[in-house]
C-alpha cells in the first residue's frame, strides 16, 4: 500500500467547537486541511479564532441557511461532534443530501449505528461513528489486559512493540545517557522514542539522559518483550484485581467489560447509581462511597488492588485520587510492587502533567476520539497513526515515497532541523520488521514506524512524501 502526498485541498467541515471539534480542528488545520466550522457560541468562536487557521460561521448546525454559507456541497468531509446525539445523527442525513462524501459522527449512545441497532450507521449515512465512552473503556480494559498494566502497542502487524514505564530512582537506567544504555547493551536491538518529563513530551537524543520519574516509551522487536521488560524492570504478570472510582459512562462500561475475567470492586459516589449498578453489574462489586478519601479506599481494600482507576467526570477527582492511592499502595513497600494507576483525564492539558503525578497512564475521550477520526481521514497518507498515552506524540507507519528526503542519508544524518522533532523506531526491509538504527537508510516504498511530536506530524509527512 502506497502512501499519497497530504490533501492539501481537502475541504472538512466540521459541527460543534466544544472538546473534540476544537481540538480536531486545531490538528487538521496546523496539517494544511482547509476547515470550515459550525458554532452556535459566540464566545468559543472569538477563543478559536485567535487560535486555529479556519472559517468559522457562528449558527445552528441545523440551520440550511449556515450549510449554504460554508460550502457544504465543496465539502469532502462532515464531522458532526456536537454535545447532541440527535443533531449530529441528522447532521451526517443532512450532509448526504449535500453530497458529502464522508461523514462522521460522534454519538454517545450506544443504541445507534451497530450491527444489531434497529438504526444502523448504514440508514444513518454515516461512514464513521464514535463513541468516546466506549473507546475509552475499550482501551483501558485493553491496557489492563497487556502485561504489568504498562502502556503496550503491538504496531507493524504486531512484529514491532512499544512499551511505556516509569524510570524509578533504583532503575539501572536511571542517570544514563541514552547513548550508553543503548550502546552498552548488546543483547538485542532498541531505541527510547520519546520521553514524558514533568509537563513536556521530548522526542530525544543520545546525549538525552533518563532521570528518575521519567515516563519513557521504548521501542523493541515483539519477540523482545520479555526482555524488554526484565532491562526496565517491569515484573511480568497479569494484573487481576482492579478498583474503579466513578460509576459512570466509562467507569460503569469498563467494570462490565472486566467482571467476567478480572476481580473488580467499583465504588460509585452517588448512592442511587450505586443502587442501579449493583443490580446491573453482577460480576462487579459495588461499593457506595467518595473514591477521594483515603479511609474509604482503605476501607475498600485499596492496599490488595493491582489496577486502581479514576473515571468520575472531574478532571482534579480522577488525578488526585491517583496520586493519593498510588501514596497509599506503595508507602511502607521495601521493593514497590508494580501497581499501575490508570486516569480518565477530561482537559488535554493534564494529560502529560497527570502521566507524572502519580498516574501511570492518562487517558483523554478528545483525544481518544479524535485519533480515531484523524485515522479515518489520514487513511490514504498513512497507513496508520496512534496516540502515546501520557505523551504529546503520535506513532506513524508510513511508506517512503521513492527520491523523498529520507531516502537520500542514513538517519544518523538528518540534521539538526529534525532533532527534538521525530524518531525513526522500525523499518519493513527484506520481509521482516526491524529496530532502525543511526546508520540505516530507508529505501523508496519501504514502509516505517515513526515517532513524533503531535504537532510535527506535518514534518515527518514532508520527510517522507515529498
Amino acid at each position: 500500500m502506497k502512501a499519497n502526498k497530504p490533501a492539501k485541498s481537502t475541504n472538512i467541515l466540521i459541527l460543534g467547537l466544544g472538546g473534540v471539534g476544537y481540538y480536531l480542528a486545531k490538528r487538521l488545520a496546523h496539517e494544511g486541511y482547509a476547515i470550515t466550522a459550525i458554532e452556535p457560541d459566540s464566545q468559543m468562536i472569538r477563543h478559536a479564532d485567535g487560535d486555529i487557521d479556519a472559517r468559522f460561521i457562528q449558527g445552528n448546525a441545523m440551520t440550511v441557511a449556515c450549510w449554504k454559507e460554508a460550502g457544504a456541497e465543496r465539502m469532502d468531509y462532515l464531522i458532526a461532534v456536537t454535545n447532541n446525539d440527535a443533531v449530529n445523527m441528522m447532521s451526517c442525513l443532512l450532509g448526504d443530501r449535500f453530497g458529502i462524501p464522508r461523514k462522521i459522527a460522534r454519538v454517545r449512545s450506544t443504541e445507534f449505528g451497530g450491527k444489531d441497532s434497529m438504526l444502523g450507521a448504514q440508514d444513518l449515512k454515516i461512514d464513521l461513528i464514535i463513541h468516546p465512552e466506549e473507546l475509552a473503556a475499550q482501551e483501558i480494559f485493553r491496557l489492563i489486559k497487556l502485561r504489568a498494566g504498562n502502556d503496550i502497542l503491538d504496531v507493524a502487524e504486531e512484529k514491532i512493540l512499544a512499551m511505556a514505564t516509569r524510570i524509578h530512582e533504583q532503575s539501572p537506567l536511571a542517570h544514563r545517557k541514552l547513548k550508553e544504555i543503548t550502546g552498552g547493551y548488546v543483547g538485542f536491538p532498541f531505541r527510547i522514542v520519546a520521553i514524558a518529563r514533568g509537563i513536556k513530551t521530548l522526542i530525544p537524543g543520545g546525549e538525552d539522559e533518563l532521570l528518575p520519574g521519567d515516563q519513557a516509551f521504548f521501542m523493541a522487536g515483539g519477540e523482545h518483550i520479555n526482555e524488554l521488560m526484565t532491562l526496565t524492570g517491569v515484573e511480568q504478570q497479569k494484573r487481576h484485581k482492579v478498583m474503579i472510582i466513578g460509576g459512570g459512562l466509562v467507569g460503569s462500561r469498563l467494570a462490565e467489560l472486566l467482571g467476567k475475567t478480572f476481580d473488580v470492586r467499583l465504588i460509585e459516589k452517588d448512592e442511587e447509581n450505586a443502587k442501579t449498578l449493583s443490580h446491573r453489574l453482577n460480576h462487579t462489586e459495588i461499593l457506595h462511597g467518595d473514591g477521594s478519601d483515603s479511609n474509604i479506599l482503605v476501607a475498600a481494600g485499596l492496599l490488595d488492588m493491582d489496577t486502581f482507576i479514576t473515571a468520575t467526570g472531574e478532571n482534579e477527582t480522577n488525578i488526585m485520587s491517583c496520586v493519593l492511592a498510588k501514596h497509599l499502595m506503595t508507602s511502607g513497600e521495601t521493593r514497590p510492587k508494580q501497581r499501575k494507576c490508570i486516569s480518565l483525564v477530561n482537559k488535554e492539558d493534564y494529560v502529560v502533567l497527570a502521566a507524572t503525578m502519580g498516574t501511570d497512564i492518562a487517558l483523554n475521550k478528545k483525544i481518544l476520539a479524535s485519533n480515531e477520526i484523524l485515522k479515518f481521514i489520514r487513511r490514504g497518507e498513512l497507513l496508520s497513526v496512534a496516540h502515546l498515552h501520557g505523551f504529546d506524540a503520535e506513532m506513524v507507519e508510513i511508506v517512503a515515497a521513492k527520491d523523498s528526503p529520507i531516502t537520500k542519508i542514513p538517519l544518523s544524518k538528518l540534521g539538526k532541523s529534525y532533532n527534538g522533532k521525530m524518531m525513526i523506531g522500525g523499518i519493513f526491509r527484506n520481509g521482516t520488521w526491524q529496530v532502525a538504527v543511526g546508520d540505516t537508510q530507508i529505501q523508496g516504498d519501504e514502509r516505517a514506524i515513526v515517532v513524533c511530536m503531535s504537532q510535527t506530524l506535518k514534518d515527518v509527512q514532508k520527510l517522507f512524501l515529498a
